[in-house]
């Protein structure tokens, strides 16, 4: 019997590494799906909602670097992948997506279920093209997969059913070694480097933005502070890989940051910005009065957030080797021990609203974020829901080399925690895997907590119950509006979580955090604590514009005003008179 497309297309996937495929099955993948069960060496897992099988995918490519691979079926199906497939995009990881499609002969004609996925997924992919003979193989599925390795984010390939069931075409077998090539270093020009070099040395008070271009490069980060005197602040996407065993940082920038970040970037005369693309322009330093400079590995990213007096193309780990011969060593620290010892108060201000008293409910969820960091792995994976499971997850989760921190950092989209969760499980069954989502956001995507269940994934599921999507409150509340449209009635999730076969524990007072905290990650197998934290809670930004402050005080007088005045009386106790 002649070898059909599709079993030629999961020996290629096979060969070229992939292990497994997220994805729901459908008439149009049934010859994909049924190749993979016969070949046997790439795992089907079964998830209830494509935009799940997306995410998924995303966290396994973000965690291990290689491509990764979704599947859905014609129309709907696939077009569920696309939340999923932007936020891969966006975050630069290799995923591969393939978008099954209605039979060909009827392509055009407004058939059942008919979109065109070619278009649909453009914008969110290098490399998007329709299979539509089997003479494209294998070219075209080698092609996909260099564009989603090379250029790093999503290829899609768009399948019709009843060509993936056609004899395929004979062809020569692929070369592998060529279709998966190691990533190029890329080390930047001596006459960039001089300049860089030079604007360093002439420097006072350097302060370091790292991002997650800084990624394998901690020792050379490390020397080049000890050299400069400099206090490094990072952006979120740079946590994992700048903060830990390092005397230098100085926390996190941006709405969500550290005060010490914010200000050691005011406070400088040189900004160093390394691997970082961090968007929030009303965070930088006046370009009038600092001298910037920017290391990256993609050129189109140099001046894109704010002008620059020295822009370098290159490797961050590259770049510092090479720049680290042409650095003088500078002996005063006056910049940097300012910054420390506002990183060390600015700590400590942070860890005192993660002590809550027993019996006084409802809990602080900073109580429950430290308590989730003080009792994980320490090679514990992380994701986070948008919105304030990041900023716990920022402030609160602490890095150490081994521990990884995966969210929707770039696109921004509710309900990811829990599904990139699954894609982290999957990638390493062997390692704790943490999820900390927000009610919104799991309510948005929870039938896929039976995945964990029927895929045996030990996910450990922490929800942060607080009854409505607190950063959309709190953005509401920050510029003058009543909050309209937030509340959340939700269930008992642990129990909800008990009736789909998994433990459930709910917390209700700080005196439990502890305790179930632990019997959580004690479990073998998958768990949901429903944490019924503090709906008033305040994440405060590291500075507070007088915008802001008008924002506030509008939203009270109107609160008062409509009859709504027990709001501001519950958020000055839980904030200001704990």
């Amino acid at each position: 019997m002649a070898k059909m497309l599709a079993e030629q297309f999961v020996e290629i996937l096979a060969a070229a590494g992939v292990k497994r495929v997220y994805g729901l099955v459908g008439d149009s993948l049934n010859g994909l799906t049924d190749a993979i069960r016969r070949q046997g060496n790439i795992e089907w897992i079964h998830v209830r909602h494509e935009e799940v099988a997306a995410f998924a995918a995303g966290a396994e490519a973000h965690l291990t670097g290689a491509l990764a691979v979704c599947a859905g079926s014609c129309g709907p199906g696939n077009l569920h992948l696309i939340n999923g497939l932007f936020d891969c995009h966006r975050s630069r990881v290799p995923v591969l997506a393939i978008a099954a499609h209605i039979p060909s002969p009827e392509i055009g004609s407004g058939f059942f279920q008919e979109t065109h996925p070619e278009n649909l997924f453009r914008e969110c992919s290098h490399y998007c093209e329709l299979v539509s003979a089997t003479s494209q193989m294998p070219r075209i599925l080698e092609t996909a997969i260099r564009a989603a390795r090379a250029k790093g984010g999503v290829s899609v390939l768009v399948l019709p059913g009843d060509v993936a069931l056609q004899p395929a075409a004979a062809a020569p077998a692929t070369k592998f070694e060529g279709l998966l090539p190691s990533a190029p270093v890329v080390a930047p020009a001596p006459g960039d480097l001089e300049r860089l070099a030079a604007l360093l040395n002439e420097g006072k008070r350097i302060t370091i933005l790292c991002g997650s271009g800084c990624a394998g490069a901690h020792d050379e980060l490390l020397s080049l502070g000890e050299r400069l005197q400099a206090p490094m602040v990072h952006a979120l996407r740079g946590k994992e890989h700048v903060e830990w065993d390092n005397p230098y940082d100085v926390g996190m920038t941006g709405l969500i940051g550290f005060s010490s970040g914010y200000y050691a970037m005011c406070d400088c005369d040189v900004l160093l910005m390394l691997g970082t693309d961090f968007p929030y322009r009303q965070f930088y330093p006046d370009g009038t009065k600092v001298r910037i400079a920017q290391v990256d590995l993609r050129g189109e990213n140099i001046g894109r957030r704010v002008p620059v007096d020295v822009g370098v193309v290159g490797d961050v780990r590259a770049t510092l080797a090479a720049l680290s011969p042409l650095i003088d060593q500078k002996t005063d620290g006056t910049h940097l021990a300012k910054a420390r010892d506002h990183y060390a108060k600015a700590r400590e201000s942070l860890d005192d609203l993660a002590v809550s008293t027993p019996g006084k409910r409802p809990i602080h969820p900073q109580q429950v974020a430290k308590a989730i960091s003080d009792r994980a792995a320490e090679d514990a994976i992380f994701t986070c829901d948008v919105g304030l499971p990041t900023v716990w997850a920022a402030r609160y989760l602490a890095m150490n080399g081994k521990r990884r921190l995966v969210g929707s950092f770039w696109h921004g989209s509710m309900a990811n925690a829990m599904a990139q969760g699954i894609g982290a499980q999957a990638a390493f069954p062997g390692r704790q895997v943490i999820s900390l989502s927000g009610d919104g956001g799991f309510a948005m995507l929870m039938g896929d907590l039976l995945t964990l269940t029927q895929q045996r994934l030990p996910v450990k599921v922490v929800v942060f119950n607080n009854g409505t999507l607190g950063f959309v409150e709190l953005e509401q509340k920050s510029t003058g509006f009543l909050d309209f449209g937030t509340e959340l009635q939700n269930p008992n999730f642990a129990a909800m979580a008990e009736a789909a076969g998994i433990r459930g524990i709910r917390l209700e007072d700080p005196s439990e955090v502890e305790e179930g905290i632990a019997a959580a990650f004690a479990h073998d197998g998958p768990v949901l604590v429903d944490a019924v934290v503090n709906r008033t809670e305040l994440a405060m930004p590291p500075s507070v514009t007088l915008d802001m402050a008008k924002g506030f005080t509008l939203y009270m007088v109107k609160a008062v005003l409509s009859g709504r005045a027990d709001e501001v009386y519950d958020l000055a106790k839980t904030n200001l008179w704990r």
